[in-house]
């Protein structure tokens, strides 16, 4: 018999304080901040759903590890630890640690891209594709044309567009380096990619002799939504379905402060000996000897036992049911949000609650202050303040206005949660009321980090 109740498959050992504030106090920090949810201090936001990376709690065997840390600068038995966790689930040949996942993409694409290159994906994440675009290639985004209707259901919105794939690389012939596949797709709601879809992306790659690469930081969760969803998988071992994705790929980038459930880290594992050598010469001039990377002995070891934990059955019906918790209770109160539910966030519609804000006035900006302002609660933009601005500097309305109220892993309880669908019921009583913004100070890339804002009216 199945219960209702969400219970977390773990006990609670050491607790943080949360710095209550009202609403007086936010706005004061609001001001402060530029209106922008990122220049807040932490301790001035009650529930911090600003992003799953990095946020979350890490487990007993975790804290134990730490103490197993070889500090060694080269030669680690850490980093053999690592690589072995890494290979057991994804296994490639290479493996070079880095201090966080955009640390593997600087390495990868300052080898690999360059002006007239081309790097397709299901869709590029913020740093992903500043990344790219730093090198002087071009980001570019084949998702299926279901991802752009946020209340449309499809089991794998996180999808490519195989035919526009085969499409494109047979235009731009010799000028794509790699292709990428995002699992899940963080841009476009957190939706999941099928297997069937990644043997079919695999297979268009092999045709035009162009080697495929995950962006895998949230693999666990991707393979989950397999099993659950995808004909002919239910019942498989988590475990078995991530190597089978890894199978099919030829490289991989990580930020393992997502999925596997560390503080920091990350890494690029790669099966070509010679972009590998080209890669790790990359590393040892920007991150550190190859085998630390960026990371000490002790984030090495508490990584190699996240990447035990978090293929448990148990911790993941856990992460995807208590986030589908959350979704399910703001459609209930006719909140628009992205569906199906991802698994590692919910994003609300911000396009749906505010329609009488244009896209240039930054209507996901709008409702993540207002969220912040109302009740503490730091979400993140994923809209036209995000991905707006493009490379020759004009702007642009983004495909979708979101914000993202990501869920750090092992953090807060079902009460928590609760409060946070009681503001969001809350500010979308009184949306129509919402003002634009408009941007009064930004940097020339990764704007939405440290843009300053003024309110509209």
């Amino acid at each position: 018999m199945e219960y209702r109740t969400i219970i977390e498959p773990f006990r609670i050992q050491s607790v943080a304080p949360l710095r209550m504030t009202d609403e007086g106090q936010r706005r004061a920090a609001l001001e402060r901040a530029g209106y922008n949810l990122f220049n807040l201090r932490s301790v001035d936001v009650m529930i911090d759903l600003l992003t799953d990376s990095g946020t979350g709690a890490m487990s007993r065997d975790q804290w134990a590890a730490l103490q197993h840390g070889d500090e060694s600068y080269a030669g680690s038995p850490s980093f053999e630890l690592f690589r072995s966790a890494v290979q057991e689930l994804f296994p490639f040949q290479h493996v070079l640690p880095t201090h966080q996942g955009r640390a593997a993409e600087k390495i990868l694409f300052s080898v690999i891209g360059g002006p007239g290159k081309a790097i397709p994906s299901n869709t590029h994440f913020d740093t992903t594709r500043a990344n790219i675009e730093y090198t002087g290639a071009e980001a570019v985004d084949l998702v299926i044309a279901e991802a752009h209707d946020p209340a449309r259901l499809h089991p794998f919105k996180g999808n490519m567009d195989t035919a526009a794939l085969d499409a494109f690389l047979a235009a731009r012939q010799g000028s794509v380096p790699a292709v990428f596949v995002t699992i899940t797709n963080n841009s476009g709601g957190g939706q999941p990619v099928s297997l069937d879809n990644l043997r079919q992306t695999r297979d268009v790659c092999r045709k035009h002799g162009v080697p495929l690469f995950l962006d895998a930081c949230r693999f666990a969760e991707n393979a989950w939504f397999i099993r659950e969803r995808e004909p002919g998988q239910q019942g498989r071992d988590v475990a078995d379905i991530v190597r089978e994705m890894a199978s099919l790929a030829d490289g991989m980038t990580m930020s393992a402060k997502k999925d596997p459930l560390g503080n920091i880290g990350g890494w690029l594992a790669l099966n070509d000996d010679e972009l590998a050598e080209q890669c790790r010469a990359m590393l040892i001039l920007t991150e550190g000897f190859p085998t630390y990377g960026g990371l000490a002995g002790r984030d090495l070891e508490a990584l190699a036992q996240g990447l035990k934990e978090v293929v448990d059955h148990d911790y993941l019906r856990y992460r995807i049911r208590s986030t589908a918790y959350l979704g399910e209770a703001l459609l209930r109160a006719g909140i628009p949000v992205v569906q199906p539910i991802g698994g590692h966030a919910v994003y609300l519609d911000a396009r749906a609650l505010l329609p009488h804000v244009p896209p240039l006035q930054y209507p996901g900006q709008a409702l993540a202050v207002a969220l912040y302002e109302a009740g503490g609660i730091r979400g993140c933009e994923i809209g036209s303040v995000m991905f707006g601005r493009q490379p020759d500097g004009t702007e642009k309305p983004a495909s979708l206005e979101l914000v993202r109220l990501a869920v750090p892993r092992r953090t807060y309880t079902q009460s928590h949660v609760d409060y946070v669908i009681e503001v969001c019921e809350a500010v979308a009583a009184r949306a129509s009321a919402l003002k634009g913004y408009r941007i009064s100070s930004e940097p020339p890339r990764l704007r939405h980090f440290g843009a300053r804002f003024e309110p509209l009216g």
